[in-house]
């Protein structure tokens, strides 16, 4: 049966109509893959898609201008990202592929027909934009206000959910699939710092790591250790048309 990365997030919130299902399966229906490591998007090309990753992982990242990289999000199975081209043609930042990755590919203008005929899913797009531009304030927030051990466990909790959205299977175990230097350049922090915070949320009895996977042995400590929020707690959808 075919399937759809956006469905699947959408239905999470809400109860899709059988309508709003297949219009989703069919705008996801043109996919893409990308190899690891090759770049999809370049800051400033020019943009007149969006995407939704069905398989993989990716991440977006700004060169400062001191030469240094600020990964600025990592993208998931369900994640559609790109929405900037909406409102931009020039992207905003370079998006890589941690992995091979297939994601499906969206024209903008199918956006409009959106707006028409399912204003719903318009809807539902404004909300995760927004679920991510909160989450991007918190990530912001942290990098300027909180310690580097703290910075290092909140993104082990981010990406653990984050993941988990992608898979229920998911819960204490989750794969790491990144290296120190891409933790650093998440956090504001050196490969060598990231590797020490990690030893010591390990020595605390908070994570192990094996076998390039990350154990949560204490989820509550860890949380005590972060400011960390998932925003896709307690959300307030009631405002949302009806589907159709």
């Amino acid at each position: 049966m075919p399937r759809s990365g956006l469905a699947d997030r959408f239905h999470r919130m809400v109860e899709l109509t059988p309508g709003e299902r297949n219009t989703l399966i069919q705008i996801e229906e043109r996919t893409r893959t990308v190899s690891r490591g090759a770049v999809l998007l370049r800051e400033h090309d020019r943009m007149d898609e969006l995407f939704v990753v069905r398989e993989g992982m990716m991440m977006a990242y700004v060169l400062l201008d001191d030469g240094s990289r600020q990964i600025v999000r990592f993208l998931f199975p369900g994640d559609i990202f790109a929405l900037s081209a909406l409102v931009y043609r020039g992207s905003p930042d370079t998006v890589v592929a941690l992995s091979t990755a297939v994601l499906s590919v969206i024209d903008r203008s199918t956006i409009a027909r959106l707006s028409e005929e399912h204003p719903r899913l318009l809807c539902l797009l404004l909300v995760l934009n927004q679920i991510e531009r909160v989450a991007a304030t918190d990530r912001m927030a942290g990098l300027g206000r909180t310690s580097a051990r703290a910075r290092v466990a909140t993104l082990l909790l981010d990406l653990r959910n984050r993941m988990r959205r992608a898979d229920m299977d998911i819960d204490a175990i989750f794969p790491l699939r990144l290296t120190q230097e891409e933790i650093g350049d998440a956090t504001g922090l050196t490969a060598v710092h990231v590797n020490r915070m990690l030893r010591q949320l390990e020595e605390d009895g908070m994570i192990a790591r094996e076998s390039g996977r990350v154990v949560i042995r204490d989820e509550a400590a860890l949380a005590r250790e972060t400011n960390y929020v998932d925003r896709y707690n307690k959300l307030d959808l009631g405002w949302l048309p009806p589907g159709r």
